[in-house]
């Protein structure tokens, strides 16, 4: 790679004065930066600071109704072309030129990326003759090799297949295949890894990470997550409200961030190594694109405003002699303080943990569920069974949180469904309150539901958009016979318990953020005083900071009211905070159950082993000395039912055992203990030797490489 005459390798991206306005209302206000080759530049910040909105007017995709201004400048792609091309205002022509060629894409959802009509291979083959001369049969044997390069099983027969065929993290990694098939000078990932599981996660930024070392191209990451970034950026740019307000090296601005509003982030994120502490949660939310206030735009949210951070916005000035930009006031005030987000950000009271878990809530014993597998058009034939539970067991407490973790297909809201249906299940026993399920009265099945409430994972979905909020908040109260002053009663004190303003009842849903939603959710759930809680991926689709309040809520009324949780997640940094006792479901069965801090500290199972490692964290001098297991491909098909352990075909430990060992994970399906930490494998006492320590451990002992290199 050819370096300019300072020694660091040649900008292939200036981004200068970029703003995007749509319909008057300002997305994006006059960002900056650059981008050299072989370089990662993570860009983050909540929902609707413009990220997303940066990204794509760098390749002109916006709608038509953006208005997009200042200059975006990509560099020359030889001597002909020494002055580089301006993409703003360029025709459709050049733009066409660049995207797939000079600029790859990888977007959010490859699913609605691809074109459902058409197979993989021919999609990539077809980008590749769009740009280079070269035969179809050429081009089609260069996306089979693009589909080996990014991890896809069997490329050759996996390009013949269409993209619903594929899983969520098969079709990202043929997203990456297409966005380099062209070598090209950028690649912009937005939010590559949203909504994927945390193996498929790690997997996907492995790809990427592989992508750009053999292209040597430049990486513009987006994304909400500060682990993924911490883990694969080497320069990090916040946004908020369309602006760029801090911008560093990676370490530096982890180590040292000069923004309030960064320190906030930081602070409201859940990490997996240590005890969990309280969140500090960033007050308020952000504002609107056509409601900005005057001067700082982060200053009605920041606890360290003071009067000339209203009269006039602050420039993105030196915070340091490294490179250092932050557009705050109080910058040297907050290094020279060595400032932490708890020092700024008011901490919320949280009444601790009982000191042991009271009466048994919920037991379940050898669950399974099964759907059938139909075939025909005109006369429906069942010519198969998905095994979705096939042998998970889990008890709670009064008090206690116990999370159900595992990756998706794993079996874990099917358990839920089966749980709140309250009906005899197809396989096994469940237990409420020391009473079967199995034959309930109709009046019995009544006031059983009562007592078990869910928490769903899409606040907007979940809640009637033509309902005010007091009548969703009551509706459990009336179904439940509650009288007129009952319900007039409650609805003020369940808004102000969850933290909202009685005033809220007569407002409707669309009014509200999506952290509000979240809450009423929970207010209609605590209407009818419950004593389990299911929660299904309740924080799943908020930003972090909105995150951070919602799960201090849920650990104030489960002290405060000696709640029970079933909680739900994939997000393991999130468990790690909430959780008493952690189960973990793979391929419908449990596989391994224990203490948060047993189940963390001392992983038994490989599996969730393989589960801990792959967890970013938001520190990236730890993140990028972290052991790591990689797991192969995905999940087997449910829709077979396997002899032995499941998890062998991906098992890191099996792929060392001998050939007697191997039959016998091959032969007998490994049962767990009856009690305390158990683990259903067969050798778990090997599972440690496969990295040398566990997942968490490694994050406080900094064992392995010291971070990864660079392309030459």
């Amino acid at each position: 790679m050819s370096t300019t005459t300072d020694g660091q390798a040649p900008v292939v991206l200036d981004v200068s004065g970029l703003a995007v306005d749509f319909d008057g209302a300002p997305a994006v206000r006059g960002v900056d930066f650059t981008l050299r080759r072989g370089e990662v530049l993570g860009l983050v910040g909540e929902s609707g600071s413009g990220k997303s909105a940066t990204a794509l007017a760098v390749l002109g995709l916006l709608p038509a109704d953006a208005r997009v201004r200042g200059s975006v400048r990509l560099a020359g792609s030889g001597a002909a072309d020494e002055g580089g091309t301006e993409l703003v205002g360029a025709t459709d022509r050049v733009l066409s030129s660049v995207r797939g060629r000079r600029i790859g894409m990888v977007f959010q959802d490859p699913l609605s990326a691809f074109t459902p009509v058409y197979r993989i291979g021919d999609q990539i083959a077809e980008a590749i003759r769009t740009h280079r001369d070269v035969s179809r049969e050429r081009a089609r044997a260069e996306a089979v090799d693009l589909l080996d390069l990014v991890g896809i099983p069997e490329p050759a027969t996996r390009a013949q297949g269409f993209p619903h065929e594929f899983s969520g993290g098969m079709r990202q990694r043929a997203m990456i295949a297409m966005a380099v098939a062209n070598d090209p000078d950028v690649i912009i990932a937005d939010e590559p890894t949203t909504a994927l599981d945390v193996t498929v996660q790690a997997q996907v930024l492995d790809v990427l990470r592989t992508a750009q070392r053999e292209t040597g191209a430049a990486l513009l990451l987006v994304s909400h997550d500060l682990g993924v970034i911490a883990g694969a950026a080497d320069r990090v740019a916040v946004m908020y409200a369309g602006r760029i307000v801090e911008t560093a090296a990676a370490t530096e601005l982890f180590r040292r961030p000069r923004m309030p509003y960064t320190l906030g982030l930081i602070g409201a994120v859940p990490r997996i190594d240590g005890p969990s502490d309280v969140l500090v949660p960033i007050p308020g939310a952000p504002p609107s694109a056509g409601r900005l206030p005057k001067g700082c735009a982060f200053a009605p949210r920041c606890p360290l405003a003071e009067d000339r951070c209203t009269a006039a916005e602050p420039a993105l000035a030196a915070a340091s002699d490294e490179g250092h930009l932050a557009a705050c006031v109080r910058a040297d005030e907050i290094a020279e303080r060595g400032l932490t987000p708890a020092e700024v950000f008011p901490v919320p009271s949280i009444p601790e943990r009982a000191a042991s878990p009271g009466n048994l809530v919920l037991r379940i014993t050898g669950l399974t569920k099964t759907f059938p597998v139909l075939k025909g058009t005109a006369f429906k034939r069942r010519v198969g069974s998905i095994h979705a539970v096939d042998g998970v067991d889990l008890s709670i407490r009064a008090g206690e949180t116990l999370a159900l973790v595992g990756e998706s297909g794993s079996g874990k809201s099917t358990t839920l469904f089966e749980l709140l249906n309250l009906v005899r299940p197809e396989g096994g026993d469940i237990e409420l309150f020391g009473r079967s399920i199995d034959g309930l009265s109709k009046a019995d099945r009544k006031a059983l539901r009562g007592r078990v409430q869910i928490v769903f994972q899409d606040p907007m979905a979940s809640l009637d958009p033509r309902m005010p909020v007091g009548d969703i908040v009551a509706e459990p109260l009336r179904t439940q016979g509650a009288d007129r002053a009952t319900v007039a009663r409650r609805i003020p004190e369940l808004l102000t318990q969850v933290g909202l303003e009685p005033a809220h009842a007569t407002r409707f849903p669309h009014e509200f953020s999506g952290g509000q939603r979240q809450r009423i959710g929970i207010a209609r759930a605590l209407s009818v005083e419950p004593d389990l809680l299911v929660l299904d991926e309740p924080v799943s689709a908020l930003d972090v900071s909105v995150q951070a309040g919602v799960l201090n809520l849920l650990q104030r009324l489960k002290a405060e009211l000696g709640l029970a949780y079933l909680f739900v997640s994939h997000d393991l940094s999130v468990v790690r905070h909430i959780a008493d006792r952690v189960s973990v479901v793979y391929l419908g069965r449990t596989v391994e159950t224990g203490t948060a801090e047993e189940v963390f500290e001392r992983p038994r199972h490989p599996y969730t082993q393989a589960l801990l490692s792959a967890v970013p964290l938001p520190d990236p001098e730890r993140e990028r000395r972290r052991t790591r297991i990689l797991l192969a491909g995905d999940p087997p098909s449910p829709t077979r039912r396997y002899e032995g352990c499941r998890f062998r075909s991906r098992c890191p430990v099996y792929a060392e055992l001998g050939e007697e060992d191997r039959e016998r994970c091959e032969r007998d399906v490994p049962a767990g203990e009856a009690t305390g930490h158990s683990a259903a494998c067969h050798f778990p006492g090997r599972t440690l030797a496969v990295s040398g320590t566990s997942p968490t451990a490694a994050v406080r002992s900094h064992p392995g490489s010291p971070g990864r290199s660079r392309p030459a």
